[in-house]
């Protein structure tokens, strides 16, 4: 699967900052090779217009995002507002598409892994439903190690492919902070899922150059395997090094 859904224990997690860090990093060290953004359901104002103006996609609005309403609510209830159904099958198709034509797809989900898609469905559900592996990510604030648990419990349920959890300093953290917080040791051993690694708090979550050097300090072969070959690991190492 060249896809990767990311994840998150609930809203504003830190999912997109995540997903831009993964972009940046590809368009830096990979810019022959293509990649697709989708976020298949976006209610209000927000991911889907930063990603235009963030990357060259060569998508247009509706590809990044094939349902959109203007409530800033839970899917359901902003489809219920509007008088619509949630079509999910049109999301569907339109992450087949992108698949075919990209080498790497991201995908941010939207609000947590327990998140609601429709009256009968949650964002777990559709990772299966839709066989994509998918990546956690985890703020780092009191109660972290709990949410990481209950998450990681509900995506097993779920039957999710969890490759790992992120960390993420949603506002400024020490490192003491972040080891009493969010130990990686602990959760990992209370989850069994690798910490791929912890993502700082970011004054602008829009410098591109910023966001590379973050996602170079997380776990990628553990993320993005399929997608990046050893040769583009070393063409980063040799490109650090001069």
């Amino acid at each position: 699967m060249n896809a990767l859904l990311i994840a998150g224990t609930d809203t504003d997690a830190g999912k997109t900052v995540l997903t831009t860090a993964l972009a940046a990093y590809w368009q830096t060290y990979c810019p022959t090779r293509s990649l697709g953004i989708m976020k298949p359901i976006q209610s209000g104002l927000g991911d889907r217009e930063l990603y235009l103006r963030l990357f060259n996609l060569n998508q247009s609005i509706d590809e990044i995002t094939p349902l959109y309403f203007q409530a800033p609510l839970a899917p359901p209830l902003a489809a219920d507002r509007e008088g619509r159904k949630i079509e999910l099958e049109l999301a569907w198709k339109g992450l087949e598409t992108l698949r075919q034509q990209r080498d790497w797809v991201l995908v941010e989900s939207l609000g947590g892994l327990g998140s609601p898609v429709t009256h009968e469905t949650t964002v777990a559900d559709l990772a299966w439903d839709w066989r994509l592996p998918t990546v956690l990510v985890v703020p780092v604030r009191l109660g972290a190690i709990a949410q990481a648990v209950a998450n990681v419990a509900l995506a097993r349920q779920a039957r999710v492919h969890l490759k790992g959890i992120v960390l993420n300093c949603t506002q400024p953290r020490t490192e003491q902070e972040i080891e009493d917080w969010a130990p990686s040791d602990l959760i990992q051993s209370l989850t069994n899922v690798p910490v791929l690694g912890v993502i700082p708090h970011l004054t602008d979550a829009t410098d591109l150059a910023k966001l590379t050097e973050v996602a170079a300090n997380l776990e990628l072969e553990r993320l993005m395997p399929i997608a990046i070959s050893p040769q583009d690991f070393l063409s980063v190492g040799d490109r650090a090094s001069t």
